[in-house]
């Protein structure tokens, strides 16, 4: 017998590419489960499935950042300033990333690259450990949402959120949609969408001092007069990073998707004065099926 629900959960991470660098990334998750009836009749419960098996998957890789393993260029290691944390260091084709966060900000997954099929082997084995006898199989289809038009992928952090939105590396994929007196203009749309391609969005709030950051020895001693640094406390612990000017759009504003869309927005009319007097409408998604919009 089996026992299927589709777009059962989206998981919004990031992880790390040797050729991109910090990659945002969101991937609508379906489960198909193989397994004898139990004494209800069911192989499990629906209610059993949304909430039981969603919190697994959530808590082994959602709003974290992905860590591949077997790739020699990344370190990780425990943090040398703060108990319960680590620092990551990457050295990608693109950039070089330096991170501390709360050990739970991050993900292993034994692989030399992140891809869908590590991932949904990692979840596999997390998920079946949990479930009764009963169910004897289990299949997730980990896929991205269809986009015809154009996106990008960022990465943040929240300091304000209580949840794990505060995470310094998470992050999306997501579109946009920008409209000029009711009607889609294509070309400002892909402008942004190559401006967030595999960006870090960073708030001005959030910079330090080199002096002040705390990251790994290895790091400290491989940093670049081209890196920027941003930290803050919330409610997990301590969260560091350091990255280069190449890859990094630093706003006036924290990074929640609202503000987001009025930055764009702001910034459209801040560029293009010739549109003072037309309706510009901002559609800004975070993830899949999620946003916020702003006129002006």
């Amino acid at each position: 017998m089996q026992l299927f629900v589709d777009d059962l959960t989206v998981i919004d991470f990031s992880y790390l590419c040797k050729q991109r660098g910090i990659v945002g990334e969101s991937w609508i998750v379906d489960v198909l489960l193989e397994g004898s009836l139990n004494e209800m009749s069911m192989v499990l419960d629906f209610a059993v499935v949304k909430k039981q098996i969603k919190a697994i998957i959530d808590d082994a890789v959602d709003h974290k950042l992905l860590l591949p393993l077997q790739e020699q260029a990344l370190t990780l290691a425990n943090s040398q300033h703060n108990d319960g944390h680590q620092t990551v260091d990457f050295i990608s084709d693109r950039a070089s990333y330096f991170l501390q966060s709360p050990a739970c900000a991050f993900a292993s997954i034994d692989s030399l690259t992140i891809t869908i099929a590590a991932v949904t082997q990692h979840l596999k084995e997390i998920i079946l450990a949990k479930l009764p006898n009963n169910v004897e199989g289990l299949t997730l289809v980990l896929r991205p949402e269809n986009i015809p038009t154009d996106y990008y992928h960022y990465t943040h952090g929240l300091k304000l959120h209580d949840g794990n939105c505060q995470r310094i590396a998470h992050g999306h994929r997501s579109k946009i949609q920008i409209l000029i007196d009711d009607k889609r203009d294509a070309e400002l749309e892909a402008s942004w969408c190559k401006r967030w391609q595999d960006i870090y969005i960073a708030s001005e709030a959030d910079r330090i001092a080199k002096d002040d950051i705390q990251l790994s020895t290895q790091a400290m001693n491989n940093l670049t007069p081209d890196h920027q640094y941003f930290s803050y406390f919330a409610p997990q612990g301590r969260f560091d990073i350091a990255v280069e000017t190449k890859i990094l759009d630093v706003v006036d504003c924290d990074s929640t998707v609202e503000l987001l869309a009025d930055f764009i927005l702001r910034q459209i009319k801040a560029a293009h004065p010739e549109l003072t007097n037309n309706r510009v409408k901002v559609i800004a998604y975070e993830g899949v099926a999620k946003g916020a919009i702003v006129c002006g």
